[in-house]
């Protein structure tokens, strides 16, 4: 045999992957490219489709300005540290601003935003979206993750994307994504007590805010989810 000539031997196929099994070739075919407009309902907050109408309510608890939700409350604030600090946008000067912005991801082709309120009084206390979804390869993000200063550290935005997950792997996803600033110890944190696995740090990702950001990967694969153990907090 030339020594150029590849191999081929009894595992060649086994090295291009396993089969899809047909449940989730179906699936695939299924899924919309735009997530649908579903509403989920946990124990303290819901999860449903973000309008337009949202916008006010989401700058009130983003802006820096005194905020009270779930019986805490907060003096004023800086925004960009408390919120936009390690996401692409914000802070935004007013509503108007956030109107812009949301519409913007609202009208993505691929994305879906949701507004994460409190269940029994309906106030917002932030926002959560799943974005870059690719139905052909089963795979979507959670992401554009933020909550009011208010009940930052309370379980909120953990409870919003279990329910997410909950919902994604029920639908036949087989990976779901998170990923960010590899500078944002929060972020990260938070990934890792929902079960998320580390996968690596992509250098020189982005540019975002002029300046280049490194970002962070992590997955939960759907083999994975019912071993899942989520932390607390």
């Amino acid at each position: 045999m030339d020594a150029d000539e590849p191999e081929h031997d009894a595992t060649s196929a086994e090295r291009l992957g396993p089969p899809v099994p047909s449940e989730a070739q179906e699936a695939a075919a299924r899924l919309p490219t735009k997530p649908d407009a579903v509403v989920l309902v946990g124990e303290r907050v819901r999860v449903r489709p973000a309008t337009l109408h949202d916008a006010a309510r989401l700058f009130a608890i983003s802006n820096g300005e005194p905020v009270t939700r779930l019986g805490r409350s907060i003096d004023a604030y800086d925004p960009d540290e408390l919120v936009w600090r390690f996401v692409p946008v914000g802070p935004f000067g007013s509503p108007g601003d956030y109107a812009e912005h949301l519409g913007s991801i609202i009208d993505r082709p691929d994305w879906r935003t949701f507004v994460v309120e409190d269940v029994t009084t309906g106030e917002a206390l932030g926002s959560a979206s799943l974005i870059a979804n690719s139905p052909a390869d089963l795979k979507v993000e959670i992401g554009a993750l933020w909550c009011t200063p208010a009940v930052q550290g309370m379980g909120v935005m953990q409870e919003a994307c279990l329910l997410l997950l909950t919902h994604l792997f029920a639908l036949g996803y087989q990976r779901v994504e998170w990923k960010c600033h590899a500078g944002n110890a929060r972020s990260r944190a938070s990934a890792a007590r929902l079960g998320f696995r580390f996968e690596g740090v992509q250098d020189h990702h982005m540019i975002t805010k002029g300046r280049r950001r490194d970002t962070a990967w992590f997955r939960i694969l759907a083999d994975e989810w019912d071993q899942v153990e989520v932390g607390g907090g």
